[in-house]
């Protein structure tokens, strides 16, 4: 299993190279249920790869004029300060009900891929500016307590908010995200310093495999399609919560017979 773990970090450096976002979400589940960590520890080396991956591809994307320092710093910041209140937060939530929630992610992520995939994004222009300033602050918020919170970098919204709200190209949405994921993991890999074990060396040999891949993504990003390919990881992603969420069952199960007593009370009141 050490192997095939191993062997997948660089499927997570690719997906991040070629989509902007996406690794993220797999380095959690790979770490828990195929070389068998818990989720705390999962999620806090999850945060680690990827922020050294996602630096990487940033440079890879800088080098081709494709990162705009001003929108992912703008993005960023907001963002940085949620990473921070979500790994706050994370010590009170129990390692299975932050699966849960990172299976949730999945299958938003899988349809906001998959919607995007089919050019359903409207122009910049016909959001009003203000608009976009309160969506943007919010959203950086949002993005940054999930990622606190789960491990994920959130490209998959951080993408579509920069083109909508700071009028970036896709290309330059995608280079500028990675350089937003890179700060919040690494922020949010310090606030997890501390409440888990880290064992140093399979962080090592995963990141630099995953690193590999990210090197090779940003490469391949211009020659392949990227609706077919956000087509087929959102499929990845849906197979890949639903198996998440079958594999916590049990915490949906006890909340929904703790929600069933207080359901009842509030009718007959």
């Amino acid at each position: 299993m050490l192997v095939l773990g191993l062997s997948l970090a660089a499927l997570v450096g690719l997906a991040l190279g070629l989509l902007g976002g996406g690794g993220s979400i797999l380095t959690v589940p790979i770490f828990v249920y195929v070389l068998g960590l818990p989720a705390k520890e999962s999620i806090a080396m999850g945060l680690a790869v990827v922020g050294v991956t996602s630096l990487l591809g940033a440079a890879g994307h800088w080098r081709a004029g494709n990162v705009n320092v001003r929108a992912a710093l703008g993005f960023g910041g907001l963002a940085m300060a949620g990473t921070w209140l979500g790994t706050r937060l994370s010590v009170h939530v129990p390692g299975a009900v932050q699966l849960v929630v990172l299976a949730l992610v999945m299958l938003v992520a899988a349809f906001f891929m998959f919607r995007n995939a089919r050019g359903v994004m409207p122009p910049a222009e016909d959001r009003a500016p203000e608009s976009s300033l309160v969506l943007t602050g919010g959203g950086s918020l949002a993005v940054g307590m999930l990622t606190g919170l789960v491990g994920v970098g959130g490209g998959f919204l951080i993408v579509p908010a920069l083109v909508l709200f700071a009028g970036l190209s896709m290309k330059q949405a995608v280079g500028s995200s990675l350089l937003v994921i890179a700060l919040n993991s690494f922020v949010g890999f310090a606030g997890y310093l501390g409440q888990v074990r880290v064992p140093w060396g399979l962080l090592g040999e995963f990141t630099a495999l995953a690193a590999a891949g990210i090197l090779v993504g940003t490469a391949l990003v211009r020659f392949i399609s990227q609706a077919a390919l956000k087509r087929a990881f959102s499929l990845v992603l849906v197979l890949m919560g639903a198996f998440i969420l079958f594999k916590n069952r049990g915490v949906l199960l006890d909340s929904a017979v703790h929600a069933a007593p207080a359901a009842a009370a509030a009718v007959q009141r």
